[in-house]
């Protein structure tokens, strides 16, 4: 009887790690990836979309691949899969794995040893038994899946290691391929594991940009919502010169103060700031000081603006729009480019299907067609070229 009881006990159980895994990661996707479009869309007029379709389009930053969808198939939910790249006439998208969340994350003060939000959800999703305690182990699952989807169907997608396989990708669209590109990075250094060993190991994966820190204080340094406010470590440093000597691109996006002057001060560095706001526009905890941002610029890298309501103080794609004229202002029409922050557990006006509603709204604010190239693609694709 007791043997029965347990039996049935342990039925009941795997049924509801089951229902887990069908029914609670796409619930929690739609929860914290919402989409703000109204019901009716933004309006685009034949002008921007004729100007959206000319346009090359790339974006410094989505963290889809942390959900476990099949990138190639159309998603009911999140911001962004291929089908959707595709009809936003996106050419390049760099696809950032996630690997530790703290648990009640905020943008002023987290700690290394709060609980972990990703732990959970990769349970959930049933990922491999290795990454589910590994740090290190999530990067590469996710490496791994976007690497078979590119394997699966490269004509719609294509992996991009190096400034020459970005020269392949933008000349065959310019040949009238419909192919996306997808450059491959980290959200915080901390899949290294504190071993320099493994930068190769993620370097053979396909990882060609690295986020120094995310939302908590790691062996590379502070974290701009950490605890300690530290600068770059000696291990950080030992990273980002190899790093360099590699042509990875790294990311201050998240890095505390200290960290941001530490990497500029290395002779040679060339960072750039993924997803952010521009701190004199919208004045946010999570947006960098202006003067940094400035800085950034001043080594040749490029400011990546988000997409999302807290770094826009707002929710349209005019917010966005705005936010862009200040980054402008702020470093130069040649520093400025889109790091949407797709599918990060944060809000969007569109997803990247409806990308042409930023153009019409870049429009509407004054740019020139010459300034929303820039914006919308040129820059990325010139700095990569450059340093990829």
């Amino acid at each position: 009887m007791i043997r029965r009881i347990f039996l049935w006990l342990l039925a009941l159980a795997v049924l509801a790690a089951a229902a887990v895994a069908v029914w609670g990661p796409g619930f929690v996707e739609r929860r914290l990836n919402p989409v703000t479009m109204p019901e009716a869309g933004w309006p685009v007029s034949p002008q921007a979309e004729a100007l959206h379709q000319r346009l090359v389009i790339g974006d410094w930053h989505s963290d889809a691949l942390l959900w476990d969808r099949d990138l190639l198939r159309r998603a009911g939910r999140g911001h962004v899969d291929i089908p959707r790249l595709v009809e936003g006439n996106v050419a390049l998208q760099v696809f950032a794995t996630v690997t530790k969340s703290p648990r009640g994350q905020n943008y002023s003060r987290n700690s290394a040893e709060a609980p972990d939000n990703i732990t959970p959800l990769f349970i959930g999703q049933l990922r491999p038994l290795s990454s589910w305690f590994s740090v290190k182990e999530r990067a590469l699952v996710q490496a791994a899946a976007l690497r078979r989807a590119a394997e699966e169907a490269p004509e719609e997608l294509m992996l991009i290691r190096s400034a020459e396989d970005l020269q392949t990708l933008l000349e065959a669209r310019q040949n009238g391929a419909r192919t996306v590109g997808a450059l491959l990075g980290t959200e915080g250094g901390h899949p290294l594991e504190g071993n320099i060993a493994n930068l190769q190991v993620l370097y053979g994966a396909g990882f060609r940009l690295v986020g120094l820190t995310h939302f908590f204080d790691n062996e590379l340094g502070g974290s701009l919502h950490g605890t300690g406010g530290e600068g770059l470590t000696d291990f950080g440093r030992e990273v980002v010169e190899q790093m360099m000597a590699r042509r990875m691109i790294v990311d201050l996006a998240h890095a505390g103060p200290q960290v941001v002057r530490d990497v500029l001060a290395i002779p040679g560095s060339r960072p750039i700031l993924s997803h952010t706001g521009i701190h004199g526009h919208c004045a946010t905890p999570r947006n960098l000081p202006d003067d940094l941002v400035q800085a950034i610029a001043e080594k040749g890298g490029v400011i990546g603006i988000g997409f999302w309501a807290d770094v826009n103080c707002g929710k349209t794609p005019a917010d966005i729009a705005a936010s862009i004229k200040a980054a402008i202002a702020l470093v130069g029409e040649d520093a400025v480019s889109l790091g949407s922050d797709y599918d990060g557990s944060v809000d969007a006006p569109f997803d990247v299907a409806h990308l042409a509603a930023l153009t019409q709204a870049l429009m509407d604010a004054g740019l020139t067609e010459q300034q929303i190239a820039k914006v919308m693609g040129g820059n990325m694709m010139r700095y990569l070229a450059q340093n990829l």
